[in-house]
């Protein structure tokens, strides 16, 4: 409505004041108005913001928003936080698994022998129950200690909603929210706070696109895998001073593949069992402000980590139960673990990887951080390792990536093996966390079987596809 019509509206509804109450009494009450309304605006108002602050917001979004800067600097900032992350998250790990492993396991071990509990109890409970969640707490804790508080001191320095305003015509073009991005980014601190932040999504059929699509985030539990495995396989096939870019660039490929299957799958659910026209939203770009810590804090360790890492606790806790006894419970002359292996090779090999992955994933559903001490301890099982780790169903780590290179060397791995490895682990089912998260947020099992199905479906395609081409050049 144009400003000339407003007036008229204004001044005609004034005089029909005027026309019912009178012309004394109606100019007592509209002084009385503009009086009221001078004190509130001067309350609400500032008037010392300087022009120079305007300016410089403005120089800076003009930056942040660009199509030339804004996705480089989005991009360079992530990977930052990824840095930070890993790096920093290794020495408080490092303790934390000395603690819980080197020290407290073999006092728990010694506890139960002085107080004469059966062997069988001892290793279900001990090697199996406490392990597990020794290793989860150990792996996980880190990283989302530091990952969640960075990504909500970039929300509340007012970074974030710049993120969605950048990718948002993006998703637009594949069916999905511009807020997806952001439940993305979450996705790579954890995929079952990924999940629960897509509350932000108004749209339900785009919030479930955005649902679906989250453990395409290559979440803090998978990083050790495709760090270690991209070291090993990758990084050892060029010069030696080389080797670290080479491995480093392996590892941010398959994140970024992860954000293309995002958007290719958005794409494909919105035009077909999800079909509908992508919502346009209006967003609003807060101005900078300062963060505030203690909020930041709260927000990031209570809210965030201590939750999601409660709940991994609590499936990982019987599934170290699983492993041990795979592990130690025989049919006739081998182990369940050792049997369903033997059979599982020639389908695994077929993927491009082998059985000892395929059941290290099967038995790791709750938890993507015991992946790779799973899968040390049975390659040793299978090929009869000694003087490694510390027995049947006892999950462990080495220090030395030469070591684990020898051991899973010995168990026939090769680079192809690593190459669909690093695939498998973006493109598999996620964690029995976030599949409980999905279904508690969308209250439907047909798609928490979506979501947990659809990524195991397009990780077995692509590791096929993968082995297929690589065999067939070889």
């Amino acid at each position: 409505m144009a400003a000339a019509d407003v007036r008229e509206q204004v001044l005609a509804s004034a005089n029909v004041l005027r026309w019912e109450i009178g012309d004394e009494v109606h100019d007592s009450l509209m002084e009385s108005i503009f009086e009221e309304a001078s004190r509130i605006a001067e309350r609400v108002v500032s008037r010392q913001q300087g022009k120079g602050r305007l300016d410089l917001e403005r120089t800076v979004d003009r930056i942040v928003t660009s199509r030339i800067f804004g996705f480089p600097l989005m991009l360079a900032l992530l990977a930052l936080v990824f840095w930070i992350t890993i790096v920093g998250a290794n020495v408080p790990s490092r303790m934390l698994a000395s603690l819980l492993i080197d020290t407290v396991h073999p006092a728990l071990k010694s506890l139960a022998a002085f107080a004469g509990a059966p062997p069988f109890l001892n290793g279900l409970l001990i090697d199996g129950a406490w392990l597990a969640m020794a290793w989860v707490v150990s792996v996980m804790l880190p990283p989302m200690a530091i990952f969640f508080p960075m990504f909500t001191l970039l929300e509340d320095l007012g970074y974030l909603p710049r993120v969605a305003f950048n990718m948002d015509s993006v998703y637009r073009r594949a069916g999905a929210h511009g807020k997806q991005a952001l439940t993305m980014s979450m996705g790579f601190g954890c995929n079952a706070a990924g999940v629960i932040a897509t509350r932000i999504i108004d749209s339900p059929r785009e919030r479930l696109i955005a649902v679906i699509t989250n453990n395409f985030s290559l979440c803090n539990g998978r990083w050790p895998t495709q760090i270690l495995i991209a070291t090993v396989f990758i990084g050892s096939a060029v010069p030696a001073h080389l080797a670290g870019l080479v491995s480093a660039a392996a590892v941010v490929g398959i994140a970024v593949l992860g954000i293309i299957f995002s958007l290719a799958v958005s794409w494909g659910l919105s035009r077909t069992v999800l079909r509908g026209e992508a919502s346009v939203f209006s967003l609003e770009l807060p101005p900078y402000r300062p963060p505030r810590i203690l909020r930041t804090l709260y927000t990031s360790l209570i809210d965030r980590t201590i939750f999601v890492l409660w709940r991994a606790v609590v499936f990982a806790i019987p599934a170290g139960m699983v492993i041990w006894l795979v592990a130690n419970l025989r049919i006739g002359n081998a182990s369940i673990a050792e049997r369903f292996i033997t059979g599982a090779d020639p389908l695994g090999l077929l993927f491009g990887l082998n059985g000892v992955i395929l059941l290290a994933y099967i038995i790791a559903i709750p938890a993507n951080e015991i992946v790779v001490p799973t899968i040390l301890m049975l390659t040793v099982l299978t090929t009869g390792m000694t003087g490694v780790g510390a027995g049947a169903g006892v999950m462990f780590e080495l220090d030395s990536t030469a070591d684990i290179a020898r051991v899973l060397q010995a168990g026939g791995w090769t680079t192809l093996t690593g190459i669909c490895l690093m695939l498998f682990s973006l493109l598999h089912n996620p964690c029995s966390t976030t599949i409980y998260t999905i279904y508690k947020e969308t209250r439907n099992a047909r798609w928490t079987a979506v979501a947990t199905f659809l990524p195991i479906l397009l990780g077995f395609t692509i590791c096929f596809l993968v082995a297929w081409i690589w065999r067939l050049s070889a």
